[in-house]
């Protein structure tokens, strides 16, 4: 039989390793979807990997569920909630509109290599008049 009390005091005792596991497995599959997308894969391999990304999301809003249902009201709830959903936020994102997130990202990065590139420029030279 299916006892769901059982699941919800695993979920509890075995917190940090849970949220050990799936914050970074939220991060990294999330940047692997902004990854493909920036790159403008194609729209298959975009998908996949969205849906692969919802999966830890959806377990990281799960597991913080438990907690709420016992009224553990605390930061680390919130800050991990909030986590999972800019998560399928930007996964989101990048399945339903992945041109304006392309462009987006593109634009990004070209303004970082552009501060990259002239940073370096303007500490050791000399005008002469």
């Amino acid at each position: 039989m299916f006892d769901l009390t059982s699941i919800l005091e695993f979920s509890r005792a075995h917190c940090v390793a849970i949220c050990g596991g799936l914050v970074p497995l939220n991060l990294l599959l999330t940047l692997q979807t902004m990854i493909l997308t920036g790159l403008q894969r194609s729209q298959r391999q975009v998908r996949l990997a969205t849906v692969l990304a919802y999966i830890p999301a959806g377990v990281m809003v799960l597991h913080v569920w438990t907690w709420l249902m016992i009224g553990v009201v605390m930061a680390p709830t919130f800050i991990l909630l909030g986590l999972a959903c800019i998560c399928v936020g930007i996964n989101a994102w990048a399945s339903l509109s992945p041109q304006t997130m392309a462009g987006f990202l593109r634009g990004g990065w070209f303004w970082v290599m552009r501060r990259i590139h002239h940073s370096g420029k303007g500490n050791d030279s000399v005008v002469v008049p």
